[in-house]
This record gives C-alpha cells, structure tokens and sequence, in this order.
C-alpha cells in the first residue's frame, strides 16, 4: 500500500526556550507567542493537533486533542534555514558556515566582479528591503549589482528585474556559488534577491532562488529516492537540498502557491515524501518585525488543515515543525535561536506527548522507520510511541 510522510516547515515559527538562546543573543525569543500576543490568531485546527498544549505558546488552552505533539531542540551550530532543514532530514551540522558581518573579502568581489562583467555596491550586513531601498536608485542607473549579507551565512545578491532579468540574476548567484568555496568562504546559501518597482516602491519578487552548498552526506532525501521511494519537494526544499535526493519537486513561491501546490502534490498517487517550505513567516513577517502578519499566515495554514487531513490516507504521517526562529517582536531582523514545534497526526491517534526532542533529526528517523527502511542517519524514532 501507498503511503506518505507529509513533512511542512513552518519557516521561522520557533516556540522560544533553547537552552543555548544567550550564546546566540536570543535569550526571550519566542515567535510563536509574539505572534498570538500581537494578533490573536484563531487556531482551532493547529490546536487540536498539539500546537496548545507546547509550552510557552500563549494560545488558549483545548480539551480535545488528536495527534501527537512536542518541540525539538536543534543541534546544530546555526540558528539558519539550511541548518534546519538538513538536521530534520537527519543531518545534524556542528561546524558553523563562515559568517561575514564587515562584508565580503575585497578578493572575492574583486573575482567575482570580474568574471560577472559587473561592479558591485553595498557588501555589507544589512536587512534586504532597507538595502534595496538604500541603493536601488544607484543600481538602476549603472547597473552594479547590490550584495549583502546578514548574521546568516548567506551571499545575497540583488537586482532589479528590468536591469538584469530573472534569469541572468541565477546564472550570477550560480557564479558566486562557485567562487565561494572552501573553508573561509563557503556561505550556506547564495540568495537571488530579484526587485520591481521605483525608489521609494521597491517590492522584491517570488522570483528568489537559493543556491546551497550541498549536503556533505546522505540525507533523507538521498536515503528514500535511492530506495525507491517518491520524494516531491514544495517551495525552496530543492534549494536547500541543492536539487539533490528529489524525484519530483514545484518551485512554489509564498505560503498560499505553496499550500495549493501540496494539496495538488496529496492527489498525486506517491509513496514516499511530500516536503513542504512555507517561507512567508521568516521571509514576509518574521524578517521584518510585522507580528500581526505573522498571525495571519498561521490563521492561513490553519484553515488548509482539514483539507489536509482530508487527503491523507490510513498509514499516512503528517508532520508540521519548523527550521528556526524569527521572532517578529524581538529586537533585530535576524533569525532567533529557539525550539520548534513538533506535530504530528495520522488517522486515529489520540493525543500523545512526545516531550522536548533533543534534536529534529527524531524527524527524520521517524520517516525511515515508518518505510521500515535501516536508521542509518542522525536521530531517534519516535514511531513507537505513535503505536502506543
């Protein structure tokens, strides 16, 4: 029989406590509770999967639950996307990506100016909206590329869609990744950051791409593609994983295509996985500071649970978690360090505690164990305790 372990990332939704928060200076993160102190999002759906009854989350109390819930603690040295998402597939990542808070080496944008046939402006840290808005005007009219960084290990690049299309801004950000290689320089992710509009009406795109360095060793996209099995990823999930352990995959761009394009993934006849991003809490509202916009996109991804559920068959395994934090009321624009939730259904489970994981590679060896497939990456399933 066919079955399916839906995993969606609710990008940025951390639910605060790590104990490791001061060392990042996060220590108080908490995005999930800003975000119901601030918007009072109505959650009935979340809820009764388990999202209440985490500590900490400042959502009312429910009686009823069906499905089983927690947090993760991450592991990983890094509070970014790539982090997240490799140690839920079960590769935890104790070296930290080099970070470049005074800019980018003179070296490499020197390099990389040269083989691109473009100057640069910018290369420094700085949130990307103020940036673009800063030097948009300047980039519109002599064509230098805008680069910046942020307290990530990202690269970000960009450029207005009528000076340098879509298109060309990948192949550019396909450079940088190649020049940024090695130990000193190997960010995580180089990020094409495309624009519209006119000074003062600068809007980025949903043409963005990440190109990642790839995972050092297998995943679990690598460990169920190679078995046989199905493995569709929705939004950035094949950036992150730099195209790699995907049999099938759509490029959706904001939480509602991304929503959409999961259920069309669900109706397809898949036996594997279905991993899914929802980028708008870190991207739209976490990044910049909006708690009640937070608050509606859970509301959003609350309303699509039934139709979720709906679509799931008898031995199929739902899972929503997140990658990091991105406290919309704390101060800054970066990601927080924080625990993330951990829910988890499947037809017929009753409410289980599954406590505070030490780590979201549980995740992936849940999966491998629900396709009984060997536990040969990081992590502990928690299958059994679903059976109880």
């Amino acid at each position: 029989m066919r079955k399916k372990a839906i995993l969606i990332v609710l990008d940025g939704v951390g639910v605060g406590d790590a104990p490791d928060a001061a060392a990042f200076g996060d220590e108080g993160a908490n995005s999930l509770r800003s975000a119901v102190l601030a918007g009072q999002p109505d959650l009935p759906n979340l809820s009764r999967l388990g999202l209440a009854r985490i500590p900490g989350t400042g959502l009312p109390a429910v009686e009823t639950v069906a499905g089983a819930y927690g947090r993760c603690t991450q592991g990983s040295r890094g509070k970014d996307t790539t982090f997240g998402h490799w140690e839920m597939a079960g590769l935890p990542v104790h070296v930290p990506f080099p970070t470049f808070p005074d800019g980018f080496p003179d070296s490499f944008i020197r390099a990389f100016e040269q083989t691109v046939g473009r100057g640069c402006i910018g290369n420094y840290a700085a949130s990307g909206t103020a940036i673009i808005e800063a030097l948009g005007e300047a980039h519109m009219r002599t064509g230098d590329l805008i680069v910046y960084t942020s307290a990530d290990s990202v690269c970000q690049i960009a450029a207005h869609e009528g000076i340098v299309p879509p298109e060309d801004l990948w192949r550019i950000c396909e450079t940088a990744r190649g020049l940024l290689v090695g130990p000193l320089l190997q960010v995580s992710r180089v990020i094409a950051r495309p624009f519209v509009g006119e000074p003062g009406a600068f809007k980025r795109t949903g043409n963005r791409r990440d190109f990642s360095v790839a995972p050092p060793r297998d995943t679990l996209l690598d460990v169920l593609s190679r078995g046989g099995f199905d493995v569709a990823g929705v939004g950035k999930i094949e950036d992150i994983f730099a195209h790699r352990g995907l049999t099938l995959s759509d490029h959706a761009s904001g939480n509602t295509a991304c929503i959409e394009a999961t259920f069309r993934m669900l109706e397809k006849p898949l036996d594997g996985l279905v991993f899914v991003n929802l980028v708008d809490f870190d991207m739209h509202y976490g990044h910049r500071r909006d708690p009640a916009g937070f608050a509606r996109a859970l509301e959003e991804v609350d309303r699509a649970v039934p139709g979720l559920l709906g679509l799931m068959g008898p031995e199929d395994l739902l899972i929503f978690t997140a990658d990091h934090g991105c406290d919309p009321g704390f101060r800054g624009t970066d990601h927080t360090r924080e625990r993330v939730p951990l829910l988890v259904y499947r037809h017929g489970l009753s409410a289980i505690d599954l406590g505070t994981r030490s780590t979201l590679a549980d995740i992936a060896a849940t999966i491998l164990d629900m396709f009984s497939l060997p536990q040969t990456l990081a992590g502990t399933s928690f299958c059994r305790m679903l059976d109880a």
